[in-house]
């Protein structure tokens, strides 16, 4: 009785067994004329409700009960893909989706990650379409930017491609092109980004509840996917702008197996400074018959990126990624006295940033993908400066003075991860890397030559090297997260980040814990809450607001601890199909060891004992963010507005600044508003604007005189015919004038006979109404106000700007 009983229940196991039994569909999904794989496309089964996305290779994996499957593969502007069977077996799929007529008439904006049903929050897609069609300035599309308009996110001073997001510096963004850490993101000062649009195919923002996949930042992650290139047929485009020109090529070497992707820009602004020096000269009589004094100087950068991919199977491929950009201003003077000497005085800086890569992943099981990847990243500033004399004569030799100034960082950083689908609940992420760090914070070298022109010979040579060479760093980092369905209303993503920094002899480990959940509320509407820490092992150090050259990257040492973070979020959002998407996100973000110059200190030239220089304290950001979003239709676009404060505060024994008490930080803003619109009248004619408003940076100023005695006589106010002391209240105590603008674009597109062959005009007006917006402020002791003392003064540089470009498709 008992063995039939035991048999029974035995049986029963079997049965149920077999009948939870479980396949796995996996495969790649890619766009049918260019081979490009396409990232987060929804491969979702209609009869059990289950599904997926496509991850940054355009790959998915979805494992079901053996059951009947309704397989729907869409993607916004492309046609849907249905496919029904019976799933009994492992499944592969390769799906190529075509672009949608329909769609080919909408236009199409930011793609959400943040949309209701993920367990993602505070991350933001936007496509290149969308960044290219943003009017910005001297009409050179820009990422970082378009990014600028997001709710959160705020930039620098006027033209600036510097990111604040919730509260944190420029040196707390995670950079990231094709995995790889780009240091220095700014051509131009920061008026132009390093990322060309031409060879990026997708860019994600994360400004908070970031996966534990991503570390070494406090504030954000800007990551960048560049095109692998069409596997089909040879396409490319060339641009003409206002400042610039673009080439862009890609196409197969070997078709559909082996693809191409090359894009290079270069700005022509030296060239167009030559006749414009020349004519200055000329008209202040600076130039003569003989041609004795010249002038010359020029600015200009240029970008390269190319990428190749192989495929061996459809379960291997290897990636080969290259970025090279440099940067180089210049000026030279050459003058001749009525003696015959000649004098030179050659100055040059020169920066940029290389990266390579080498990426190769494989599918272990339709279950298990794996990313195998190794890759170098350099960022180098090289300053020179010379002087040189020589007396008359063809046969005169030169006595000169030279002096060089070298700075840099370089990584070099092996990684493997894996994705693991065990089922439709879960999307496991875990992996491990490490990158060894070479930090050379400044290098000062100088050559003096003297050559005595009466005995004919060297009669003094010196050479000298000054500075910090070299310091070394490893680091090393495990982390592992799971994306976690728990029924219908409550998704998880959570994980852990370990790291440590192995610098000299100081070790700093970290353990990072990360948390997002959602809850729908109804399939329209869920609230979202998010919990991140973060560690940031290296510090930039700079002398001005802007981006410079020659701002440092400097390791953290047994003096100064790496900087920290924790931030939480809670989110509410909120779709209504058809019209458009809603967001609203509030966050509080505490961070510790903050870094700040003491008062009076500058860094340049005095790296050896930059830790006496400056002080650490902590900082806290909150606010509320704002958006609304349509991104279907002819008339697409987002409104967001943020309210925010960031204050920090120095009050630790030895680091004290401001008496110790909290000052706002200098790009604390109470107020960003950005409006985006965008309308398609027909295939050939599209028209966008832009409008942003934020409130004015604080800035430290003198608000008192006091009379006081004094040696100086810099401290002599002579319009009130006394000596007189300055006397600052506290910390960024002065608001700057809020700043709006106003941005129109349209394009005109027409494609030719010949339907491979179109072109797009693309003209835009920078600050239509001709704000006057201040760049910067500074104290003019030449003016006064009402004969009164010395007057405020504010600069600005950019008046209204047209521009133009040109680009024909081929």
């Amino acid at each position: 009785m008992f063995k039939r009983f035991f048999l029974s229940v035995l049986l029963v196991s079997v049965v149920v067994a077999a009948g939870a039994q479980s396949y796995t569909i996996s495969g790649t999904v890619t766009d049918r004329e260019t081979g490009e794989t396409l990232i987060g496309v929804t491969v979702l089964d209609r009869h059990s409700n289950k599904g997926t996305l496509t991850d940054v290779n355009g790959r998915f994996s979805l494992t079901l009960k053996k059951d009947s499957v309704d397989l729907s593969v869409s993607y916004v502007g492309y046609s849907p893909v249905m496919e029904r069977f019976f799933l009994d077996a492992n499944r592969t799929y390769h799906f190529k989706l075509f672009h949608s007529i329909e769609l080919k008439e909408v236009v199409v904006t930011a793609e959400r990650v943040q949309d209701v049903k993920s367990s993602q929050m505070s991350a933001t897609e936007m496509p290149i379409e969308q960044i290219k069609a943003i009017p910005v300035l001297f009409g050179e599309a820009d990422i970082v930017k378009a990014i600028q308009l997001l709710p959160g996110v705020q930039s620098g001073n006027e033209g600036s491609s510097g990111m604040y997001v919730r509260g944190g510096g420029p040196d707390e963004n995670l950079y990231l092109l094709d995995g790889v850490v780009l240091y220095n993101v700014n051509h131009m000062g920061g008026f132009f980004s390093a990322f060309n649009t031409d060879a990026v195919k997708n860019v994600t923002l994360y400004k908070g509840s970031f996966p534990a996949r991503f570390g070494g930042r406090l504030s954000s992650v800007l990551d960048v996917t560049a095109n692998n290139g069409n596997n089909q047929q040879l396409h490319g485009n060339l641009s003409i702008g206002l400042i610039s020109a673009k080439v862009s090529l890609e196409g197969p070497i070997v078709k559909e197996r082996t693809t191409f992707n090359i894009s290079a820009r270069r700005t022509y602004a030296d060239i167009f400074m030559v006749p414009i020096i020349k004519a200055v000269q000329e008209r202040r009589g600076e130039s003569n018959e003989n041609d004795n004094d010249k002038f010359k100087a020029g600015y200009w950068f240029y970008d390269i990126n190319a990428k190749a991919t192989h495929k061996f199977s459809d379960r291997s491929r290897l990636f080969a990624s290259f970025y090279m950009g440099s940067d180089k201003v210049y000026a030279n003077v050459r003058t001749s006295t009525s003696l015959g000497e000649d004098q030179y005085l050659d100055t040059k800086d020169r920066w940029g940033n290389i990266l390579a890569a080498l990426r190769w992943n494989f599918e272990l099981t339709p279950k298990i993908f794996m990313n195998a990847t190794a890759s170098y990243t350099r960022y180098t500033n090289s300053l020179y400066g010379g002087v040189a004399k020589s007396a008359a004569g063809a046969s005169a030799q030169q006595s000169t003075i030279t002096g060089e100034y070298n700075s840099g960082i370089q990584d070099l950083t092996v990684r493997t991860d894996f994705t693991y689908t065990p089922n439709p609940n879960h999307s496991v992420r875990f992996g491990a890397y490490y990158t060894h760090h070479w930090f050379t914070p400044e290098v000062i070298e100088g050559h003096v030559n003297y050559f005595d022109q009466v005995q004919m010979s060297d009669t003094l040579t010196v050479d000298t090297s000054t500075g910090v060479v070299m310091t070394l760093a490893n680091e090393y980092v495990l982390f592992a997260e799971d994306d976690w369905s728990i029924g219908q209303m409550v998704k998880i993503n959570y994980g852990l980040h370990l790291s440590g920094f192995q610098v000299e002899n100081s070790f700093y480990p970290s353990i990072q814990p990360r948390l997002s959940g959602r809850l729908l509320l109804t399939d329209d509407l869920s609230l979202k809450v998010g919990y991140a820490y973060m560690n940031q092992y290296m510090h930039l150090l700079s002398t001005t607001g802007i981006s410079l050259p020659t701002d440092l990257w400097l390791p953290v040492t047994d003096r100064v601890k790496p900087m920290k973070a924790h931030q939480v979020a809670l989110g509410l959002f909120y779709s209504w199909s058809g019209i458009a998407d809603f967001s609203v996100e509030g966050y509080y973000k505490h961070m510790s060891n903050l870094l700040e110059y003491k008062d009076g200190m500058t860094l340049f030239g005095s790296t050896a004992n930059w830790e006496d220089m400056v002080v650490t304290g902590d900082g806290w950001a909150y606010g509320v963010e704002f958006l609304v979003q349509r991104s279907i239709g002819k008339f697409t676009g987002w409104i967001g507005y943020t309210w925010s404060r960031t204050m920090h505060q120095f009050n630790r024994e030895g680091n004290v600044l401001n008496n110790g008490k909290p000052f706002p930080a200098k790009y604390d803003r109470r107020h960003d508003v950005s409006i985006v619109l965008s309308y398609k009248f027909n295939k050939n004619i599209d028209i966008s604007a832009t409008w942003v408003f934020s409130s004015g940076n604080a800035l430290t100023l003198a608000m008192q005189r006091y009379p006081q005695a004094s040696d100086d006589p810099e401290d002599y106010n002579t319009t009130q015919g006394e000596q007189s002391l300055s006397y600052i209240s506290s910390r960024n105590n002065f608001r700057m004038p809020n700043y709006h603008r106003l941005d129109l674009g349209a394009n005109f597109h027409r494609t030719f006979k010949n339907p491979r062959l179109h072109r797009t005009i693309s003209v835009s007006v920078y600050n239509v109404y001709n704000r006057k917006n201040p760049y910067m402020l500074y104290v003019s002791n030449e003016k006064s106000y009402q004969g009164y003392g010395s007057a405020l003064m504010q600069l600005s540089l950019f008046p209204i700007l047209p521009s133009v470009a040109y680009t024909f498709y081929f």
